[in-house]
């Protein structure tokens, strides 16, 4: 994105992390939008929230030292989408922006994922001045453009604001990945994020094209998939590899969709001579996945893979909308297994016409397929904009919906976490998934009171212990190890 020559001076730009929660995961989003606004000229700086002992003190002090004329506040979750845990981010955001407003003036802006999902939502609720949806590496430089040259913002891409009282919403734009300037990672602490939080995200893409029921990555990120340049990647990693990361994981909805550009990401890595210094996992669909990708994923130096599996089941996962079959996810491990990739597949049981049959069915093909790890999500988050909201409001209004269960009264907008439970399951559906898996190690399963089991990532000491004891790539990887060595 070239910035071309600055008539003004720099803006001071100060950029807020809010997201506090353990491991340590570093803000992705802030690290890319500080090197788009040092290439226009701006001065981008940061107060990260996640270390901090006191928020309000760390906050004031930001705003004095650095007189910032814009303050950009990220939503990187607005909860942690798990059912058993329910934590509701947004509060504590919302006071962040309260003791900003304390200390200045500043227009301060939203932004992030979680704020992606629902933008007029989260802005109603969290009371900042404006809000950015979609890719704000673009929007938010020609917002401050506008902001200098005193023009109307009314055409910045995914702008939030006031007009005549109410919040209006600018139509989001894609932007073109190809235009994004060199990845420096230089504004975020990288070094101590991956010391605890054991890996670091990079990013080969954006969007997501695929129907799935309850997805929210097509709402926050768009429906158009937009293709990093090979190089940018590999330019990328190695400015983390300079700060001793060395383990990473993608954030791409799915690494293989398309399959030729997951081809020429793990190429460009291969021919830049990084296959042998880094190890990485992905998330993936299960399909494609062929023994050509699986070889390349080896030597560009992938080790392990998280495939969105949902179910084993193919009317639940029709139901769903995913595009693969059950006799898919058989080969998919199998072909992992061949090329020593360790696979993870994730489960997402309780949708819309889920029963214990459906889920017994699951269970038994998932171990037929046998991959390393597999992953429990009882009930299914419902965010706004996802076919999953539609159909759930088809039903019965939000707050009296009988199948529902979290903040719905509070919440009927599903700002907070709300979740649907097929009938007939919600009674002791943990403990009953407990019973049919268990002895199998394989099986990462949902908190359960009784065993003292919690593998929501969020707030999970286990990992957190084992990072510190260093302890290194995807979080389920590491749990797998530690059972192993458990014996």
């Amino acid at each position: 994105m070239a910035a071309g020559r600055r008539c003004l001076p720099p803006m001071r730009v100060l950029l807020v992390n809010t997201n506090r929660m353990k491991p340590a995961i570093a803000p992705l989003g802030l690290d890319y939008l500080a090197d788009a606004l040092e290439a226009a000229g701006h001065e981008p700086r940061l107060v990260d929230l996640c270390f901090s002992q006191d928020i309000a003190a760390d906050l004031e002090a930001a705003v004095r030292l650095g007189a910032p004329e814009v303050i950009g506040v990220t939503v990187r979750n607005t909860d942690d989408c798990y059912m058993s845990g329910q934590a509701f981010f947004l509060p504590e955001i919302k006071r962040a922006i309260q003791i900003l407003r304390g200390s200045t003036t500043a227009p301060i802006i939203l932004g992030g994922v979680g704020f992606s999902v629902a933008p007029m939502a989260v802005m109603e609720f969290c009371g900042a001045d404006f809000g950015m949806a979609g890719d704000a590496e673009f929007a938010l430089v020609e917002f401050l453009r506008a902001i200098e040259q005193r023009r109307d913002w009314s055409a910045v891409p995914g702008l939030v604001y006031r007009d005549r009282g109410r919040w209006r919403l600018n139509p989001v734009v894609p932007g073109d990945m190809a235009r994004l300037p060199e990845r420096r990672r230089a504004l975020v602490d990288n070094a101590r994020y991956f010391r605890e939080g054991g890996q670091a995200g990079f990013e080969t893409k954006r969007g997501c094209g695929m129907r799935c029921l309850y997805c929210a990555d097509p709402v926050a990120k768009g429906r158009t998939t937009r293709c990093a340049p090979p190089g940018l990647v590999v330019g990328e990693l190695s400015a983390l590899l300079a700060q001793n990361v060395d383990h990473f994981h993608t954030c791409d909805s799915e690494f293989n969709l398309p399959l030729e550009h997951a081809r020429a990401v793990c190429q460009a890595i291969v021919d830049a001579g990084l296959g042998e210094r880094i190890r990485w996992y992905a998330y993936c669909a299960p399909t494609p996945f062929s023994d050509d990708l699986a070889t390349l994923c080896r030597r560009a130096g992938c080790v392990g893979i998280n495939f969105g599996v949902d179910s084993g089941c193919d009317s639940m996962l029709r139901r769903l909308g995913r595009h693969f079959t059950t006799a898919d996810l058989l080969d998919t491990a199998a072909t992992c297994r061949r090329h020593g990739l360790a696979s993870m597949y994730d489960l997402l049981l309780g949708g819309p016409g889920e029963t214990r049959a459906t889920v017994r069915q699951t269970i038994d093909l998932v171990r037929r397929a046998a991959p390393d790890c597999v992953g429990l999500s009882l009930g299914v988050r419902v965010y706004e904009g996802t076919p999953l909201a539609e159909w759930v409001r088809s039903q019965a209004e939000v707050p009296s919906h009988p199948d529902l269960y979290g903040a719905k009264e509070a919440h009927p907008q599903l700002l907070a976490p709300v979740f649907y439970v097929a009938p007939g399951l919600a009674e002791d559906l943990v403990g009953w998934v407990h019973e049919l898996v268990a002895g199998d190690s394989r099986f990462f399963l949902p908190t359960n009171t009784a065993t003292h089991q919690n593998y929501n990532y969020n707030a999970n000491e286990t990992l957190v212990r084992a990072i510190a004891q260093g302890a290194r790539g995807a979080y389920w990887a590491i749990l797998r190890r530690l059972r192993t060595a458990a014996g």
